[in-house]
Order: structure tokens, then C-alpha cells, then sequence
């Protein structure tokens, strides 16, 4: 079980917004070995087909099951939609960590009980969605929002031109003219864009991801199982399906490492 305890964890996005994910588990459990795989050469999941999706995450849930991966965090809203349980019948063995967006705290959070949701075509659209919102939704307005673009623009390391923030107000013009008090960051790429956000809204208006959370979880499953490591490991590992350069050139503007950056070939 030490040996187990040891092995790394996996953490996975489409693209460069599962580090908003990544850099909370770090905060969260300093001592866990981490791998990160970007996908970003099959940037945006969110307008992708499911069974795309589907083959995308196999194809990089076994690249993690090589290097010896006990656990799998899907740092991805669209994907977790797509394939989470897809992956979790093929892998009963694995713990398997995935996103949701965050309507059950948004629901709690709301004063005027007016939700807006910002979050990718694919997510929105998804079952996994709608049943969220029957189950923890029933008594609030919700509003959604699709922002196609954002996460093309986030990938360049782009956090605050004149195009994004023009794009970005244009997607919270009809959530805030609907009168949302509570907003929903439902894409793991939108964090990045807090900053921005909060010149571009009123405030009173809340942001809520689920980030924290999902390393929380994380700590807690790792911790039933046995499986928390007590020592400290090395540094966390990149890879991405895009150009490294552009990978290594996003993970400075985030503040990250990115140092130990390698092609992902799969």
C-alpha cells in the first residue's frame, strides 16, 4: 500500500484550463506526485462530438494508467458530461474524480434566486446538465450562457486584451440584463478569468467554480482508500498534444512551472 500510496495522480483538460483545477489540488495536498495532460490539440471539447470526447479521454486515461496513476481527475466539465461514466464502467478499479458545474452551491447562494451559467456548448447541452439543474435547480432561475471563443483565447495566454474583454461582456450582457446575482464559472478555463471578471460585473454578483471542491474530494477519497501520500514528492509533470512552446509560454503567464513540459503522443 506504501508503494500505491507514492504513485501519482492524474489530472487532465482539454486544453490549459484543468490548471485552475491542478493548482487547487497543489494548494489542497502538497505532498501528491502530479501529472498534468493537456489535450490542447483537439482544442475546444466543448464543440466536439461526445464519442470524440469519449476516445479522447480512453486514449489519455491509458496513457496515465502506464505511468502508474492511482487516481484520475477529469479537470473538465465538458469531458466529465461526455465520458465519466463511460470511464469509470472501464476502470472499476481507478478512483475517478470528475466536474460538474456548481448549481447545487449556486442555488444555495443566490439572494434573488437568479443563476447564470457560463460554460461551454457542450456542457450546457449535455444530460448530465439538465439533471443537475432538475435536481438542485428547481426553485431558482437559471440563465445560460455559451462562450464560444474564451477558451481559444485563455489557451493563448490571453487573460485581459481589448477582444476578450469585449467577447466576455458580450456573454454577460444577457445574464446580467436577466438579472443574475450569482454566476456560475462552468468551464475549469474560466477561473483564469477572475480578474477580469470582477472589472466587468457588478459587486454584488458572486462567482462560483468548483475547483476547491473537486481537490477536496480528492483528498477525501485518496484518504479512504489509504492512498494519501505523507512524503513529499517532486515536481509536477506536463504533457500536452500542442506545441510545447505554447504550452511552457502559458504556464509562465499562469505562474506555473514549466519546466517539465513534454509531448503528449497519444
Amino acid at each position: 500500500m506504501l508503494e500505491r500510496s507514492s504513485a501519482p495522480v492524474g489530472v487532465f483538460d482539454s486544453g490549459v484550463g484543468g490548471l485552475s483545477v491542478l493548482a487547487e489540488i497543489q494548494r489542497l495536498l502538497p505532498n501528491e506526485h502530479l501529472l498534468y495532460a493537456g489535450d490542447c490539440g483537439h482544442i475546444p471539447y466543448g464543440e466536439k462530438t461526445p464519442e470524440f470526447i469519449r476516445e479522447r479521454c480512453v486514449a489519455i486515461a491509458e496513457f496515465f494508467r502506464q505511468r502508474g496513476a492511482k487516481a484520475l481527475v477529469m479537470a473538465c466539465n465538458t469531458a466529465t458530461a461526455a465520458a465519466a461514466a463511460d470511464l469509470r464502467e472501464r476502470y472499476p478499479d481507478w478512483l475517478i474524480i470528475g466536474m460538474e458545474p456548481a448549481v447545487k452551491p449556486a442555488a444555495m447562494a443566490t439572494r434573488n434566486g437568479i443563476v447564470g451559467v457560463l460554460a461551454t456548448t457542450g456542457t450546457l447541452q449535455s444530460a448530465r446538465f439538465a439533471a443537475l439543474l432538475d435536481r438542485f435547480a428547481a426553485d431558482v432561475t437559471v440563465l445560460t450562457q455559451p462562450g464560444p471563443g474564451l477558451v481559444e483565447r485563455i489557451e493563448q495566454g490571453d487573460l485581459s486584451s481589448p477582444p476578450l474583454r469585449a467577447l466576455l461582456a458580450h456573454y454577460l450582457q444577457p445574464l446580467l440584463a436577466g438579472g443574475c446575482d450569482t454566476l456560475i464559472l462552468g468551464c475549469t478555463h474560466y477561473p483564469f478569468l477572475k480578474p477580469l471578471l470582477s472589472e466587468l460585473l457588478p459587486p454584488d454578483v458572486a462567482l462560483v467554480d468548483t475547483g476547491a471542491a473537486v481537490a477536496r474530494h480528492l483528498q477525501r477519497l485518496l484518504t479512504q482508500a489509504g492512498l494519501s501520500n505523507l512524503q513529499a514528492c517532486g515536481p509536477t509533470r506536463y504533457w500536452t498534444s500542442g506545441d510545447v512552446n505554447d504550452f511552457r509560454n502559458v504556464l509562465q503567464a499562469f505562474g506555473m512551472n514549466s519546466e517539465l513540459v513534454e509531448p503528449l503522443g497519444t
